[in-house]
């Protein structure tokens, strides 16, 4: 009910600060109008669970089985983004870059293909065709970033 109004009010706003703006006035409200809202929210949960097991009820074992390792990836997935996001406000090190993630950025500027697929495609294939001492080059920017992570790691791990 609250974003239509707040985006005309701040219509330059990002979604994430109209969402905040949201958030402090619904900590705001008084707790006689928030059991209405929490009492709509409890029907619509109802309705949605019967809606949810209708559908499992008229999936097959093999369709059921596939739909619950679907939702059980979908969760992994988003708690290995929220454990990622939680390391990185901890201060946890960037992974090393491999002899190719250090080429890409590098090759990236220079290429001229105008969509960002084809440059890539085109810096693939300059990358499958250099020579090994030129491939040399960015394998010892890749093991000297390596150890930058190692050293960072040890840091990190004793800080912790």
């Amino acid at each position: 009910e609250q974003l239509p109004i707040f985006k005309a009010k701040h219509p330059d706003a990002k979604l994430s600060d109209l969402v905040r703006k949201i958030a402090a006035a619904w900590r705001e409200l008084p707790e006689e109008e928030k059991k209405v809202y929490e009492a709509d929210f409890r029907a619509d949960w109802k309705a949605y669970k019967e809606a949810l097991s209708k559908f499992k009820d008229q999936l097959t074992p093999a369709q059921l089985v596939s739909f619950e390792k679907e939702v059980r990836q979908k969760r992994l997935k988003k708690k290995a983004s929220v454990k990622k996001r939680e390391l990185m406000l901890l201060g946890k090190p960037k992974r090393p870059r491999s002899a190719y993630n250090i080429y890409v950025p590098e090759s990236f500027q220079e290429t001229k293909d105008g969509s960002a697929p084809g440059r890539l495609k085109t810096i693939n294939e300059a990358w499958k065709s250099l020579s090994s001492d030129e491939r040399q080059a960015y394998i010892q920017l890749a093991k000297d970033d390596r150890i930058r992570y190692d050293n960072e790691m040890k840091s990190w791990e004793e800080q912790m």
